[in-house]
């Protein structure tokens, strides 16, 4: 058991890693905040506080760097507004979540669902990306292929993997009303998206649901699984910011709105999305 949880934490790149490393030491530099802050705030300490995670997309190691498409973005936002920027990684989504209602961070960095439901707690940027949840499981195998899903009919009673407080959640159990069957879930609270391909992958479960965009970033360390499920529809993947906080909002469609019309972020966007 201790070997394979070595395993999942090093199949995923676990930010213990970066610690070690001494590549996160600008992360930790961010202070709690008391209250949520909006860009008057932030521009007068000079310092903005971002929230991402640890996955292929937002933010990894490449050697002895720091890379993603999320951190690279924010980079470029920061240096134009003149901002020291702090970027902590943290896989949990809930505790994402509870950073930005709380103040901890000024801008949730990651691709998250547009939903009804988050925007209960959170300002949406315009939309950044388009994506949507699949269904990660092994290829068809010789004498396996009652384990293999050909249709989402095929999910009732089998057990799907998925982080705990995953936005996906809502989908699946709009799912279970759509094809009028149990499918179980079960949350995985320890490990990140990367850890539950590696898992498949690994035959250790079954079926995971994940983004789209982190399982085929992922997919040449784990040529035996299959990602060609839908489990929902394409959806759009915006940043966000505590709902008192406006201003930072604003600040950050009508930057988003000129650079993605730009040369370089034609370049980054094809870097992670080719």
């Amino acid at each position: 058991m201790l070997r394979k949880h070595t395993y999942y934490l090093a199949a995923g790149g676990i930010v213990v890693l970066l610690i070690i490393g001494g590549l996160i030491s600008e992360k930790k530099d961010a202070k709690e905040q008391t209250a949520p802050r909006d860009y008057p705030e932030i521009m007068e300490a000079g310092a903005l506080n971002a929230v991402t995670e640890y996955n292929a997309i937002s933010y990894h190691v490449d050697k002895d760097t720091i890379d993603g498409f999320d951190y690279e973005l924010l980079n470029a936002f920061a240096e134009e507004k003149k901002l020291k920027l702090s970027v902590t990684p943290e896989m949990s989504f809930e505790e994402r979540l509870e950073g930005i209602v709380k103040g901890k961070y000024d801008i949730l960095a990651t691709g998250t669902v547009v939903t009804t439901q988050f925007k209960d707690s959170l300002l949406f940027t315009k939309h950044i990306l388009l994506s949507k949840q699949v269904l990660v499981q092994r290829k068809k195998e010789e004498g396996k292929d009652s384990l293999y899903i050909n249709s989402q009919l095929e999910l009732g009673h089998k057990t799907l993997h998925i982080i705990e407080g995953s936005p996906g959640l809502l989908r699946i159990h709009n799912l279970i009303n759509e094809i009028a069957d149990t499918i179980y879930i079960r949350q995985v609270k320890d490990y990140g998206p990367e850890q539950l391909l590696a898992m498949v992958s690994a035959g250790d479960i079954d079926y995971a649901v994940c983004d789209e965009n982190i399982a085929s970033a992922s997919l040449a360390a784990f040529p035996n699984l299959d990602i060609s499920k839908d489990i929902g529809f394409t959806q759009f993947y915006a940043w966000g910011v505590n709902k008192h906080s406006p201003v930072l909002l604003d600040t950050l469609n009508n930057w988003l709105e000129r650079y993605m019309k730009t040369d370089k972020y034609k370049k980054l966007y094809k870097k992670y999305f080719n």
